[in-house]
């Protein structure tokens, strides 16, 4: 924007889990305002993952908050024009950027399994993700790995 940042609009926790996180992450999953519908995907993603989880003294949403900060990444490459040639820099991650890629790797790469259902997709990409395995895991790793390649060009930083 020209003039200035625009607000943070305060969100509101979810009703099961009393818990802002839950309703950021259920917003990024919902297609055509149909939020109703998204929250029952993810209430049935959650309790699919209670039923198949192995690690008995944690709750389902602890392993969907591990899964999320397994897939989170932390450095990301920015392409920068520096005379003529274009360079892959990597750069630091803002805390709230981390927390949006890993939520919008989770659930696009839970949308191109190939099991019945989205719940059940989910459910199996949190689990995956919380065994640090599955698509949004190596995403993360691809990301660090391009990072780590183009170590050279950081002092281009802006």
């Amino acid at each position: 924007m020209r003039k200035r940042q625009a607000k943070k609009r305060p969100l509101l926790p979810d009703p099961r889990f009393n818990d802002q996180l839950v309703t950021r992450f259920v917003n990024m999953m919902m297609w055509d305002g149909k939020k109703s519908i998204a929250f029952k995907v993810f209430y049935d993603a959650i309790d699919i993952v209670e039923e198949k989880k192995q690690d008995e003294e944690k709750t389902a949403l602890e392993i969907w908050k591990d899964a999320l900060s397994n897939v989170m990444p932390h450095v990301e490459v920015r392409s920068r024009r520096v005379g003529g040639a274009t360079f892959q820099i990597p750069m630091q991650i803002r805390p709230d950027r981390k927390v949006s890629m890993a939520m919008k790797w989770l659930i696009g790469y839970a949308r191109k399994r190939n099991e019945k259902s989205m719940a059940l997709r989910l459910a199996n990409e949190i689990l995956a993700a919380a065994k640090e395995e599955g698509a949004a895991v190596k995403k993360r790793v691809d990301t660090h790995k391009m990072a780590e390649a183009n170590k050279a060009f950081s002092h281009f930083r802006f």
